[in-house]
């Protein structure tokens, strides 16, 4: 039995300059909808937000939106989902998406995807949660992020308890493999 069933993908609303960003997120919601993962994501129709969501519900796979309720005023809310869960404002967004994933997944993004990690990664670190938390560092976009955590860790501001809780991976069946192991070893809690 699978301990990730939905997964959270944190991702931009734009799909960035390189090209291999947009095709890793329609590779990993076709990748996600074989393996029977729904996807959980931010609403949106833009950027890969949009082409995973795209992605996933073409190869016959559920999607789960949250979105904030002046989102989808200024329509950039996907209507095609499975369900569109519509909310106040971002902090409900993040907690509802914490509410129904049973794990996270980042592929490149600005700062709402930063946002997104550092609040999953903090309510993890808090016990209000123990699922796991993954970087898809396609072409090298994490790696200075990676880095810069190896300094806090090396620095005193973070245990390499908490510094190992951030899995990174090259490649999306990586990426999914570490999180399906880690969602299974975490279910007996965090790690403090």
């Amino acid at each position: 039995m699978t301990a990730i069933k939905r997964l959270a993908v944190y991702c931009g609303s734009a799909p960035g300059r390189d090209p291999r960003h947009a095709e890793a997120a329609q590779m990993l919601g076709t990748i996600m909808a074989a393996r029977g993962i729904d996807l959980v994501y931010g609403g949106g129709k833009l950027g890969l937000m949009g082409t995973i969501a795209d992605s996933v519900l073409d190869a016959g796979g559920k999607v789960y939106g949250v979105i904030p309720a002046a989102l989808v005023s200024h329509e950039v809310a996907h209507l095609g989902l499975t369900e569109l869960h519509e909310v106040d404002d971002m902090h409900q967004r993040k907690a509802k998406m914490t509410q129904l994933a049973d794990g996270f997944l980042c592929l490149a993004g600005g700062i709402g995807t930063f946002d997104e990690l550092f609040e999953a990664w903090t309510w993890n670190a808090l016990g209000y949660h123990a699922k796991p938390f993954c970087l898809l560092n396609t072409g090298g976009y994490w790696e200075k992020f990676i880095d810069f955590c190896d300094h806090v860790r090396d620095e005193g501001f973070m245990s390499a308890a908490r510094r190992d809780q951030l899995l990174s991976a090259e490649t999306i069946e990586d990426a999914l493999d570490k999180l399906e192991a880690a969602a299974s070893a975490a279910q007996n809690g965090p790690v403090w």
